[in-house]
């Protein structure tokens, strides 16, 4: 990563002007038909990834509710056997869960970085047929993911390699799309760009560093292929949610050194998010499972490597909530939608992370008291930070890329209420009666007792509301984008204020533009409107 930062600011090797044309042909005329099929304007390949990570909302989120649900009645969905179907209530929470990932998730983040990166780099995104392109190759490789966890093998065949591989294949498009923008690039950027770049780049690289070092095949090796993957995501997330606070609260990144610690850190550490088995690292590469059997030298490092984590996810944590301070942001900023999912997501990335830091040093270190709880907490973490974050922050560049706002503030109001509510309060009581069975198992009870089951009803019905919240969001967008109000000539000036030089985009104070180390007397202050009306003064 760092060679192809360096190669990125210097131009070297295949960042010279014969490779840019020569990927700019691989990207687009090497397609042939197919490419002149989809739409080429600006901001259609963000509006369209966006689109799709909202519309996998309400399938990965109606998932996870039937996998609630079968958790205190099995029988309940018996009639899809008669298709040859018998989902149970592991497979569709875990099949909900990596579509809620990389259907939900990563498709509204890569949106975000398709508009980020440019927007930063002072730029337009290199091809924006391709990138529209490899949006419908990704959601195909979702849905293949979403059969391969229900049922693995078709013929004899493992069919989640086949989701792999059309994953890397869009994912491959998509990283030198955006390292031609990055090189291309007419300013400085800042780091939140950097961070979105970073985060695609290590996906491949530490699947790549962990075959050549001979360990992918190992239970530690599946077990890290797992870690590094909450790596990108992470990365990706923090980008999103300091751009997303900053452009729709209009302060300033509070500090750009917290945003250094957030970046060097994901890359030092280990990521404890997600699941702790290293099961689907090995189905996702077709391996064999391998037996987790770390030695001591493995438990030491990736104990102190997993603490370490904390210090990125508390300085971005810290850094957004600061961002965002004042205006009524906190809660509900009428102009602004987005703003309260950016900050549930800063709230509770600190206890979910702490929490699945502990369910992972349980698991490294072989203790295994805490495993039971851990599916629950890995949905929290889904549904309360990723989700959230990712959402959030497509919420706030959505007018820009699309160029209607959403078709109600309202609406997108009552969503918000209804997936948080529902996914914190569900996910609560769900976490009481794993809690619950766990007491009964180390007692040696084997009698089924009535509170836990009674305690997974009530969290799966109020789970529902996640359910409500996802469609009233996704319809909210997409009916924006026909039905949404034209976003005017003045909305479309109020830029980020990451990067220099300061656009004032309403009342400010020297304190902020200090805030954003824009201290020098050469400092360009950018303003919004100006009149030149007797009487009136020059509007800043």
């Amino acid at each position: 990563m760092v060679a192809v930062f360096i190669m990125i600011n210097r131009g070297f090797w295949v960042f010279t002007d014969v490779s840019k044309s020569l990927s700019m042909f691989m990207l687009e005329k090497a397609l042939g038909p197919p490419i002149d099929f989809v739409e080429g304007k600006k901001g259609s390949a963000a509006t369209t990834w966006i689109l799709h990570g909202a519309l996998w909302l309400i399938p990965s989120s109606t998932v996870t509710f039937c996998g609630l649900w079968l958790a205190h009645d099995p029988d309940a969905l018996h009639s899809l056997s008669s298709w040859g179907l018998n989902p149970s209530s592991p497979s569709l929470i875990v099949s909900g869960f990596l579509i809620t990932v990389y259907g939900s998730i990563g498709m509204l983040l890569i949106g975000a970085a398709m508009h980020i990166v440019p927007e930063l780099g002072g730029t337009d995104l290199a091809t924006e047929k391709n990138a529209t392109l490899m949006s419908l190759i990704w959601t195909l490789a979702v849905f293949v993911m979403f059969v391969a966890t229900n049922n693995p093998e078709i013929l004899g065949f493992k069919i989640m390699i086949v989701s792999t591989v059309l994953i890397n294949l869009a994912l491959l498009a998509i990283i030198v799309n955006l390292l031609i923008t990055a090189a291309s690039r007419s300013k400085k950027m800042p780091l939140p760009g950097w961070m979105m770049i970073i985060g695609l780049i290590s996906a491949p690289i530490s699947v790549v560093s962990l075959v050549v070092s001979g360990s992918i095949d190992t239970g530690i090796g599946q077990w890290l292929a797992t870690r590094m993957a909450g790596t990108t995501f992470f990365l990706m997330l923090s980008g999103a949610l300091l751009y997303g606070a900053s452009r729709g609260s209009g302060n300033p990144l509070w500090s750009r050194s917290l945003a250094a610690v957030t970046l060097s850190g994901a890359i030092i550490t280990i990521s404890p998010a997600g699941l702790i088995e290293g099961d689907v690292a090995a189905d996702f590469l077709a391996l064999d499972k391998a037996i987790f059997d770390p030695s001591r030298n493995d438990i030491i490092a990736g104990s102190f490597l997993l603490a370490l984590s904390l210090i990125p996810a508390i300085a971005l944590s810290a850094n957004v909530l600061a961002t965002l301070r004042g205006d009524d942001v906190f809660m509900e900023n009428p102009d602004s939608p987005g703003m309260p999912e950016i900050n549930l997501a800063a709230f509770m990335i600190v206890p979910i992370t702490i929490g699945a830091l502990f369910i992972s040093t349980d698991h490294l270190t072989g203790t295994n008291e805490l495993t039971g709880i851990h599916m629950s907490l890995a949905l929290m973490g889904i549904w309360l930070v990723s989700v959230p974050a990712s959402l959030g922050s497509a919420l706030s560049i959505f007018p820009e890329v699309s160029g209607r706002n959403v078709l109600s503030i309202n609406r997108s109001r009552w969503a918000f209420w209804l997936m948080a509510g529902g996914a914190f309060s569900g996910l609560v009581f769900t976490m009481m009666a794993d809690f619950s069975d766990m007491t009964l198992t180390e007692a040696a009870i084997e009698e089924e007792i009535r509170t836990a089951n009674r305690l997974r009803v009530l969290g799966s019905i109020l789970f529902y509301g996640t359910v409500l919240g996802a469609i009233y969001h996704s319809m909210n967008m997409i009916s924006g984008t026909f039905r949404g109000s034209l976003v005017g000539a003045e909305s479309s000036e109020s830029s980020t204020s990451i990067s220099s030089p300061y656009k004032l985009t309403k009342e400010t104070t020297i304190r902020k533009i200090l805030a954003q180390r824009e201290g020098k007397l050469d400092t360009v202050v950018i303003p919004e409107t100006t009149t030149e009306d007797q009487g009136r003064a020059t509007e800043l």
